[in-house]
């Protein structure tokens, strides 16, 4: 029997025969419960003295009186039984499951593709001291943006202000023996071969005084690009060494958004001669979307082979400042669908792991028809193959009906059941 229609309708002829049956008993007990409830004491032997004696005992009116009873309790029970029985048909007759059906639609959907990614800043480096020293001055606070050049640290060296006094007397010293022999050379006392010896010492001194006042220059700790200050690791009159991280900075101007991509989606997005058109956001961890577009998308030159995946570099400006070096967020991609066929996911059911759908054919009969997936939104699924757009299948009541099986149903337009779709597959 096909689910969702009634026994009456799918095969009347036993329903009526059994009704029948049914009739007939409650009408011949009903009969010989009025018939003993009719009984009377004294008045059992009226009209009949020539065949029956009259019994007249008090046992016996006694008895008749307790027969009248239970042929009246008897009555009254049949009767509830009988309507109750034929009430109980009729509201099951009524009660039938409704069957809706409908088609799938053809239309432009946007598929989304979401990826966790970390935010980075376009440059973020370590602060470090060049110079051993105490550190001697503190010029910027945490969280403060600097401009390229500014003095950001000074750190007291411990040994190169000295060695630096030594080396530019010892340069000194070897200009004025270059200078002296150059004038003794003039007089021919000395040859020329003296005056270069002196120059080459002179030019030796002068590298070395270079190099220590490089390195005195290396106390004062500058700013290479515009950034914000991270955090302050060292405190004022701190004993440093080189090399000694003392701060962080960032440039937050643009921000470097990295993300995982599978093998299968990174194919599919360089098969897309669209995929630069495809829109990109960034949703922060409290589900706001930043306000800036992406501007540029990299893709890293090799994969992960134990994950299997490829890096994705998303880039979005800044100007704001809202975005900060070592957020977390989410990545998505929207890419839209032209004239993709979509069914409601309520019109689905699953076995064994595949998807079907049911399809009333034109003499109204269920057939069971396996469906390929392609997308999954929130409400609807994306087909690949299995459906027509001119194709019938069963939107509500897919429990009722079996394969093969005749079906009443309601049509209802696709507009219509795809409105306010927040149930999913059955």
């Amino acid at each position: 029997m096909p689910v969702g229609l009634s026994t009456w309708e799918t095969n009347p002829v036993p329903f009526a025969k059994r009704r029948l049956a049914i009739t007939l008993i409650l009408v011949v007990t009903l009969s010989l419960a009025v018939t003993l409830a009719s009984l009377g004491g004294p008045g059992l032997s009226n009209g009949r003295e020539d065949l029956y004696p009259a019994l007249e005992t008090p046992k016996t009116d006694s008895y008749l009186d307790y027969v009248r009873m239970r042929a009246e309790q008897m009555k009254s029970f049949i009767v509830g039984r009988y309507q109750s029985y034929f009430r109980k048909d009729d509201e099951h007759h009524a009660e039938r499951p409704k069957i809706v059906v409908t088609s799938p639609k053809e239309m432009d959907v946007t598929i989304t593709r979401r990826f966790v990614c970390q935010i980075h800043s376009k440059q973020h480096i370590e602060v470090c001291a060049l110079d051993s020293g105490y550190l001697e001055e503190i010029s910027i606070k945490e969280g403060q943006a600097v401009k390229k050049g500014d003095v950001m640290f000074r750190i007291l060296p411990v040994l190169y202000s000295t060695k630096a006094a030594a080396e530019l007397a010892e340069a000194r010293l070897a200009q004025l023996e270059y200078e002296f022999a150059q004038q003794l050379a003039k007089d021919k006392v000395v040859s020329s071969n003296e005056v270069k010896l002196r120059e080459a010492k002179r030019d030796r001194a002068k590298a070395k005084a270079d190099m220590v006042s490089a390195e005195l220059n290396f106390t004062k700790v500058v700013a290479p690009f515009d950034g914000i200050i991270d955090r302050q690791l060292k405190q004022l009159g701190s004993l440093i060494h080189e090399g000694e991280i003392l701060t962080t900075l960032s440039d937050n101007s643009v921000m470097w958004v990295y993300f995982n991509v599978p093998e299968k989606q990174y194919l599919e997005y360089m098969a897309d001669p669209n995929k630069s058109d495809r829109k990109i956001e960034l949703e922060l961890a409290n589900h706001d979307k930043s306000p800036h577009p992406c501007i540029n998308v990299t893709v890293e030159g090799q994969f992960n082979n134990q994950t299997g995946n490829i890096a994705f570099r998303a880039d979005f400006a800044n100007p704001d400042g809202l975005l900060r070096h070592g957020q977390t967020g989410r990545i998505l991609i929207h890419r839209t669908l032209k004239n993709a066929l979509i069914i409601p996911q309520r019109a689905t059911f699953e076995l064994l792991d595949k998807r079907y759908v049911w399809v009333i054919d034109e003499d109204d009969v269920a057939h069971q028809t396996l469906i390929t997936v392609k997308h999954e939104l929130e409400d609807v699924f994306v087909v690949d193959s299995g459906l027509e757009v001119t194709d019938k299948i069963v939107f509500e009541g897919i429990r009722e009906v079996e394969d093969g099986g005749n079906v009443e149903y309601e049509f209802r337009e696709p507009e219509e059941t795809l409105k306010n779709q927040k149930f999913h597959a059955e």
